[in-house]
């Protein structure tokens, strides 16, 4: 029985875990790690990052849509149903541009910024 115990604890704890935000640094050292070629599509690790930007975004699109059924100043104003395309190259780009002191925030604040910026919301 304690056994059991111990071993379900211990599968809940590396769920927990895993379900925690990933940081900025370690989404380009994992991408770092991954060869371009198109081969890469195959890798778990390639879709894992992909999940993670998808996730990214649409949190930032629910959360301007939030803020706009609420009538609050949404942070981003991502045109209704604009299809944001963006290739890998774009987004390691824009995450190697932020400072090394500020790679522990999580993409998706990374995104969240990133469209702040891109997609401004009017004064």
């Amino acid at each position: 029985m304690k056994k059991a115990t111990l071993i379900l604890a211990a599968a809940a704890s590396l769920w927990a875990g895993s379900a925690s935000a990933m940081t900025v640094q370690e989404f380009l050292t994992s991408a770092n790690r991954i060869p371009r070629n198109p081969m890469a599509l195959l890798r778990s690790d390639t879709r894992r990052l992909m999940n993670e930007i998808n996730s990214a975004f649409k949190t930032v699109g629910d959360e301007q849509k939030a803020a706009q059924a609420a009538n609050r100043r949404a942070a981003t104003c991502i045109p209704e149903g604009a299809k944001i395309s963006l290739s890998p190259d774009m987004i390691l780009t824009r995450f190697n541009a932020i400072p090394a002191a500020r790679r522990n925030i999580s993409v998706t604040q990374a995104v969240r910024e990133w469209m702040a910026a891109e997609h401004p919301c009017p004064a």
